[in-house]
């Protein structure tokens, strides 16, 4: 079977996009030649449900649906795997795909420290995001931790909007710590500050990513997904199962049966023939990347 050569794409969103709000302006056609035409941009479940129906009424072609996640969200993945489950069984059959994630942590590292370089060398560096959960938020702090280790900036710290702490009491930690400016990063699709005055000495170092740069990640994953849907694979399966291992630890207590958990980044690739991934993620266990341009 050989693979289609274009598709239709829907950006599922989460907590790192406002629910797909912050990617609206990627609705259309996205900037960068051979970018695939966005469909739509909509939050996991029922509404995702309805901008992937939509696209696959406006056409004959394949439908990818990317999640949109910069590494923090495996809820999205799998809330948008559930959302495609049973439009793949039915209108869906064979033109529906679950791409492999925007990023993982080890992009975000990446991509925080490309915007931290943008920084002068005595400013504090200031994480922002929206609030999730007590597992996401926590797993910005590992990140940022990252970011320093690998970065320039000694003092790096994180803040939530709508969370604890909050911006402003990030801004304030900074110069308590000796900051004479804090350069504001987003780990996120939106701004780094919500609005409001800032004070002096307050740096706005966003946004993360460019609409060009998400654009062609957008395509590689897009590509990606549609070799695989080429040789009948849709990604569903292995989104189903992102968030095994995420929040509080469990274990197989005696006489539990033992099962097998896919991994949602490297989905079954059963046919023998090579394929080199141009725009691969790194491997869970490689170094971070060095600094990814904006």
């Amino acid at each position: 079977m050989t693979a289609p050569q274009s598709a239709t794409v829907v950006l599922a969103g989460g907590h790192e996009s406002d629910g797909g709000r912050d990617l609206a302006a990627l609705v259309g056609h996205p900037p960068g030649v051979g970018a695939p035409a966005v469909h739509a941009a909509a939050a996991a479940g029922r509404p995702l449900a309805e901008a992937v129906r939509s696209a696959l009424a406006a056409g004959d072609g394949p439908v990818c649906v990317v999640p949109m996640t910069l590494g923090r969200d495996p809820k999205l993945i799998a809330d948008s795997a559930r959302a495609l489950r049973w439009l793949a069984a039915g209108e869906g059959r064979g033109r529906l795909a679950l791409t492999a994630p925007f990023g993982a942590a080890e992009h975000l590292i990446g991509w925080l420290r490309a915007a931290a370089a943008t920084a002068g060398d005595g400013d504090a560096v200031l994480v922002t995001a929206p609030a999730a959960g007590p597992f996401e938020d926590a797993e910005l702090f590992r990140i940022a931790r990252l970011v320093r280790q690998y970065g320039r900036h000694h003092r790096v710290e994180v803040a939530f909007t709508g969370g604890d702490p909050d911006p402003a009491e990030g801004v304030e930690r900074c110069r308590l710590l000796g900051a004479g400016r804090v350069t504001v990063v987003p780990a996120s699709f939106g701004t780094a500050l919500p609005p409001g005055p800032t004070g002096e000495g307050v740096r706005d170092g966003g946004p993360l990513l460019r609409p060009a740069a998400i654009a062609g990640v957008v395509a590689a994953r897009t590509a990606a997904a549609l070799h695989l849907l080429g040789h009948g694979e849709d990604g569903i399966l292995a989104g189903l199962d992102a968030e095994h291992g995420h929040g509080y630890a469990h274990s197989h207590g005696p006489g539990e049966a033992h099962h097998h958990h896919g991994h949602p980044h490297a989905p079954t690739h059963p046919h023998p023939h090579p394929h080199p991934h141009a725009d691969t993620h790194p491997h869970p266990h490689a170094p971070a990347p060095a600094h990814t341009p904006h």
